[in-house]
């Protein structure tokens, strides 16, 4: 039973294509299309109009005879540049007629259509593809589900800190919000996060993390529950806003419970303790600061050697080794091994060449 259903899974996993941001416009797509073949017939029934007002300036070689249905008819083969010289002009009124009006029009009338063409067959055919082909190599993105204030917060600065915007994909409701991706080069979607077609159609299994900030703390553990079902080993952070719902995040699988409400109260106190501290807390943070906080695996010339000695030449502060944190003063410390995980202070680039060095963090 388990096996079938596991084959059921993988078929209907196979058959998920890419869901492109489905945008509301001003004008439905069969009105833009009721407006340029509105806007070509007006000009064929203007043209009309004036081969009708100078018919005396044509000749008919059948009859001799120019007719209204004549007229309609040299209108169209005229407009169409197939012209049988059954019907001609021959006046230097009707030939000025042709070329100074008619023919603008017939590039005016032609111009609409082929535009048409390509708006609706050529470049939506494309659009298709192209989405089809972002689909095919999503793998190692960031996914943000929730573009809020947080949301875009964190996009803001995962670009900043050198993340290439093409890497992300923002899944939102609100189509006013992705547009604000958009803008920023991320890959967007107009979805409900808790549904898991969506997520499955952005590839969740195959993030390099996923970021949750829908607004509200049970929206928000939801998504974290589907997430986590769906990519087992994929990392999580949620912001929640509730103490209690703390535990209730990391027990829906979040790896980071971020709460913006206690880091406030945290900068708070720092302030009363120290007029700097809660200001370097907030350098630490951001990548525009002076310095940063980086977490990076160990790296090979590293193992054996302390905390306090790396590679980088960065201030280590803490390690973590099978699940566990060790600080920079306990005995794990002293020498590295590998798989260890390091957090470090590291001067940022804005520190280098934009205020002339790093001495002001003591480095």
């Amino acid at each position: 039973m388990a096996s079938s259903r596991a084959t059921y899974d993988k078929k209907r996993l196979g058959k998920r294509r890419f869901t492109p941001l489905r945008r509301a416009v001003k004008i439905p797509v069969w009105g833009d299309l009721g407006i340029r073949v509105g806007t070509a017939l007006g000009l064929i029934f203007l043209v009309i109009m004036i081969h009708w007002w100078d018919r005396e300036g044509l000749v008919d070689n059948v009859d001799g005879h120019v007719s209204f249905l004549d007229v309609v008819y040299f209108t169209m083969i005229s407009i169409t540049t197939t012209g049988f010289g059954d019907i001609a002009p021959v006046s230097d009124k009707a030939r000025l007629v042709e070329a100074i009006i008619v023919t603008p029009v017939r590039f005016a009338v032609l111009f609409i259509f082929v535009g048409t063409a390509y708006n609706f067959i050529i470049k939506r055919s494309w659009e298709k593809w192209r989405m089809a082909k972002i689909q095919d190599q999503l793998e190692d993105h960031v996914v943000v589900l929730g573009f809020g204030v947080s949301g875009a917060e964190a996009v803001e600065e995962l670009i900043e800190r050198g993340t290439d915007p093409a890497s992300i994909v923002v899944m939102d409701t609100d189509e006013h919000r992705l547009e604000l991706a958009e803008s920023m080069g991320c890959t967007v979607i107009e979805a409900d996060a808790s549904r898991d077609e969506n997520l499955e159609s952005v590839r969740i299994s195959k993030a390099q993390t996923v970021l949750v900030s829908a607004g509200r703390d049970d929206a928000s553990i939801l998504i974290v529950l589907t997430v986590r079902h769906l990519a087992p080993k994929v990392p999580i952070s949620v912001v929640v806003r509730a103490d209690d719902n703390e535990l209730l995040a990391r027990q829906a699988g979040a790896d980071n419970v971020i709460n913006p409400v206690r880091f406030t109260g945290l900068l708070l106190a720092g302030s009363a303790r120290g007029a700097h501290i809660s200001e370097y807390m907030s350098d630490l943070a951001s990548v525009t600061g002076r310095v940063q906080l980086v977490e990076r695996e160990v790296l090979p010339e590293e193992i054996g050697r302390p905390l306090t000695d790396l590679a980088s030449g960065g201030r280590g502060l803490r390690i973590y080794r099978n699940g566990s944190a060790c600080g920079f003063w306990e005995h794990e410390a002293d020498a590295l091994q590998a798989g260890d995980m390091v957090v470090e202070i590291l001067p940022s680039d804005f520190a280098v060449n934009g205020n002339g060095g790093e001495g002001g963090d003591g480095k």
